[in-house]
């Protein structure tokens, strides 16, 4: 399948849009949304009177009669025609919704059940109660959903193409945000709210076969001859699960569609097996760069796609109710679920716009370390968080704001300890680095001479590190000279002097450690694959250059990480040190051996002198 010659008109409108759906809940972290206070399937069964609130004499719904086990007459319900409370009703009720606009009124048809008469019942919503849990995750969810929105269409705009492109289309609607505000301002439109049920479901269709397409693609935008077959059928993939989702709004026409919103979401779960599959499978077909990029991939999926579509299941259908009957969880915990769905669109954002990734454990570690910062207190404390909620609700009455910026500080404080933590890891798993860079560091500032100075600042990170390659650049007379002894270089590969003003040395008047990108290298006979230079460490102060040093990936094809940088850079500043030494002694011996030959001279001059007189 040829990928689509899309626009940047277009890509400006999807973006605006899928923006436009989950911006406006930022509004709730100063006011709630309210709710009618019962959770229907999709049946129209409802399966609990109690909804957002902490008991269910506070729930609207509880306090009109209505209990679970009750059914809505769908049938009467139906928007036909559309504008008409009840349609409104069940647009906002149906499909795991819940919330509406504060005060808004409803009209609920319940069907005869278990001896009760059909039943009409008015209710007004109320606004749900606020809780710094609740608080502090919609805010990371909402932050991280505009993240990777953002940087899934900065990929397309800078990377056009068929695996940009389908990422972007499965960003649109499968990222961490919600979206309540959204459909709550559009409940007040029924027919606003159909049209914009009948477009998601085509948003998902595509989104689920542009990222079938970008695992076929994933990291250089190209894929082998042997899935050219399943890429041509990705379209008929994408309208197939369209119109199974679509399938799904067919309760606000009277027919009941719990099983068929299982399926749509559940099917899903396909698409991220079969994605999945076909990434592992196309590891051997890639080379050890992309092949660690791929990684990156592959556990971003692990993490982030099943983590949604439980999300996705357990706030959509009632599955997880009828497979566990005791889980009751609230919106804290689907909201930190899809918060994890983030790790796959950072993953996929980096492998994709660097040539060059860092070992994928390093994200993981980190990643691990948030989530538990995140989840530990609301799993443990889940039920204490709400004895607590109300206790200070009829104790004290604070205003919107005040949540507001205790939801902030709360952010504030979690991003503190998480930098603090990852830290203390970074510096437990990486003790051998630290411990190679002070072995090293004490064998440069040992050097006798230069050449075993230059063969310590190669070799030595070459082997304490695992690196493709490595090579010096001596200045010498205005231009730097390649030494000999360089690692993972052939005789063939780059110029034997490079000018100061070369491509390559561009980043030299920082004097610190420097990225040599693909532009800088174009032109340049370099070494490919992890061998190819992506790390320059000058050696020099503001005075004087004495040498640079050019480094590569590590042979498994991932890049250097920050550590490892770090320990080039304390290497370097060493190394600077050993050859101001070196070059001072060689000064020193060279005047010693000047005044030597000086005083020679001297006393044979005398002695022709003395001879000569003798001979007067």
């Amino acid at each position: 399948m040829q990928a689509p010659r899309l626009g940047p008109t277009l890509l400006i409108v999807l973006t605006l849009w899928a923006l436009a759906m989950i911006v406006p809940d930022i509004y709730r972290l100063g006011e709630p949304l309210g709710s009618f206070g019962f959770d229907p399937d999709n049946n129209g069964l409802v399966i609990d009177v109690r909804g957002p609130f902490a008991e269910e004499a506070e729930s609207p719904a509880y306090a009109a009669g209505m209990r679970a086990g009750d059914r809505l007459d769908l049938s009467q319900m139906r928007c036909i025609p559309v504008s008409t409370l009840r349609c409104a009703t069940a647009l906002a009720t149906l499909g795991g919704l819940q919330l509406v606009s504060s005060h808004r009124r409803g009209e609920i048809a319940l069907a005869a059940s278990a001896g009760k008469p059909p039943r009409l019942i008015e209710l007004t919503a109320k606004p749900i109660p606020h809780s710094w849990s609740m608080l502090a995750v919609l805010g990371l969810d909402q932050l991280a959903a505009i993240a990777v929105i953002l940087a899934a269409a900065w990929l397309v705009w800078t990377r056009p193409g068929g695996m940009t492109w389908g990422f972007f289309l499965y960003v649109i609607w499968f990222n961490p945000g919600q979206s309540y505000e959204y459909y709550a301002l559009l409940q007040h439109a029924p027919a606003a709210l159909i049209a914009q049920n009948l477009v998601a479901s085509i948003a998902q269709g595509a989104g689920f076969a542009g990222f079938l397409l970008f695992a076929l693609r994933v990291p250089q935008g190209e894929s082998s001859p042997r899935w050219r077959p399943l890429e041509r059928s990705l379209p008929a993939i994408g309208v197939a699960l369209a119109m199974l989702l679509a399938l799904s709004y067919a309760n606000v026409l009277g027919y009941p569609t719990e099983i068929v919103t299982r399926a749509g979401i559940l099917s899903g779960f396909l698409v991220a097996a079969g994605a999945f599959a076909i990434l592992l499978t196309r590891r051997s077909e890639l080379p050890a760069l992309d092949y660690q990029r791929l990684r990156w991939v592959i556990w971003g999926c692990l993490i982030g796609l099943p983590a949604l579509l439980i999300a996705d299941i357990g706030q959509g259908t009632t599955l997880l109710g009828d497979v566990f009957k005791s889980v009751s969880p609230g919106d804290e915990l689907w909201g930190l679920v899809r918060l994890v769905n983030g790790v796959l669109c950072l993953f996929v954002f980096e492998a994709v716009r660097r040539p060059r990734v860092v070992s994928v454990a390093i994200p993981l570690r980190r990643v691990t370390i948030l989530g538990l910062l995140l989840s530990l207190p609301i799993l443990l404390l889940h039920e204490q968080i709400e004895h607590i909620r109300e206790e200070m609700r009829h104790s004290l009455t604070l205003p919107s704001w005040v949540w507001l910026a205790i939801a902030v500080l709360i952010l504030f404080l979690i991003s503190r300890l998480h930098e603090f933590a990852v830290h203390v890891a970074d510096r437990h798993f990486n003790r051998a680095v630290a411990r190679a860079g002070h072995e090293l560091g004490e064998a440069i500032l040992r050097s006798p001479d230069m050449t075993t100075l230059e063969s310590l600042l190669v070799k030595g990170p070459c082997q304490a590190l695992d690196l493709a390659s490595a090579v010096l650049y001596r200045e010498d007379g205005g231009v730097f000279r390649r030494r000999p002894g360089a690692e993972g270089w052939g005789e063939a590969d780059a110029a034997a002097t490079l000018h100061p003003g070369d491509p390559l040395l561009s980043g030299m008047k920082a004097l610190r450690p420097f990225e040599i990108g693909r532009d800088a290298a174009r032109g340049a006979d370099l070494p490919q694959g992890p061998a190819r230079p992506g790390l320059a460490v000058p050696i020099a102060d503001r005075l004087r250059a004495y040498a640079v040093v050019l480094y590569g990936a590590h042979h498994s094809g991932n890049d250097l990480n920050h550590d490892e940088r770090g320990m080039l850079a304390k290497l370097a500043e060493l190394a600077h040190s050993a050859f101001a030494k070196l070059d001072h002694d060689g000064l020193r011996q060279r005047v010693a051996q000047l005044e030597r030959e000086r005083d020679a001279l001297a006393s044979k001059l005398a002695a022709h002198t003395v001879e000569k007189a003798d001979r007067g």
